[in-house]
């Protein structure tokens, strides 16, 4: 998608981590592997991984600096991000409250490499991630270089942007109280644990879906109208952190049961439905079948 280039972007609900003076994991190298096994690149429930994050100092949050307009987003990667938050921020408080639910801004941090959160100590490993105890989404924008090279990804700024919204999902289910009951230790293609993750790819979907019409501050719409090849990259990069295509990557050999992400089939189809359908398509753990 491609900003409005006069949209006024309010940055400051983003913030730029340095690199940190060091991880202490607590639990060695299994845990690095455990953070990296459990998050699978938008994971939501990384409480007590890797120590706490004891141990290690985080460098000072920053501001985003330069990031005033759509046509700064449209340049730089930060500014895309902090653009993009700040579409997603306007969409969701407004749509948020409809269903009965207050609605608060989550924190939106970019780290160096490694970073200290609520959910304990990360790295670069563990990819873009919603951190329930700090309410905070974490994305190191190397991520997406990873996701065009290693994992197939057409790239392209919706591809980046959905990644966002898709954590943003995170944090609705999170204040709705979704997150609540659910068996998240269960795997397989139609567990709790991948309800949750498709239903944030329709919650991605439907902030897509309306985005051209949320507005800034002084009433200009933040982005222009989505294109079919920008959906594309959407889906491209959507089916690129399906649990089978990682698997078959990784091993050659496909296993359903343990999947916690959902495959790419169920990952595009539900970005789909909430692209058409907006929230009320969402209710993921209304239906028998994810598809």
């Amino acid at each position: 998608m491609t900003f409005n280039d006069n949209a006024k972007i309010d940055s400051s609900k983003v913030r730029r981590r340095g690199r940190t003076a060091g991880i202490a994991t607590g639990g060695g190298g299994l845990a690095v592997v455990a953070i990296f096994l459990i998050s699978q690149f938008f994971g939501v429930d990384l409480s007590g991984l890797a120590g706490g994050g004891g141990g290690a100092a985080n460098a000072p949050d920053e501001a985003i600096v330069g990031c005033d307009t759509g046509a700064e987003a449209n340049n730089d990667l930060d500014c895309r991000l902090a653009a993009a938050t700040d579409s997603l921020d306007t969409y969701w408080g407004a749509e948020l409250p409809t269903t009965g639910v207050a609605y608060q801004t989550p924190g939106v941090i970019l780290f160096d490499a490694q970073t200290n959160t609520g959910c304990g100590a990360a790295t670069s490993a563990t990819g873009p991630f919603y951190c329930p105890p700090d309410a905070t989404v974490y994305i190191d924008p190397t991520f997406y270089d990873e996701l065009r090279t290693r994992f197939g990804s057409s790239g392209g700024p919706l591809a980046e942007m959905y990644v966002i919204a898709h954590e943003w999902g995170h944090h609705v289910q999170n204040l709705s109280g979704t997150m609540q009951g659910l068996d998240l230790q269960a795997t397989g293609p139609e567990s709790d644990s991948v309800r949750l993750e498709v239903q944030a790819d329709c919650l991605a979907g439907a902030w897509v879906g309306a985005a051209t019409e949320v507005r800034d501050d002084n009433g200009t719409t933040f982005l222009k109208p989505v294109t079919e090849a920008q959906i594309a990259d959407a889906l491209s990069a959507a089916s690129a952190v399906g649990d089978d295509r990682i698997q078959e990557s990784a091993t050659g050999q496909v296993n359903a049961e343990t999947w916690t992400h959902g495959s790419s089939e169920q990952r595009q189809k539900w970005f789909n439905a909430g692209l058409a359908g907006g929230t009320a398509a969402c209710d993921t753990f209304g239906v028998s079948r994810l598809g």
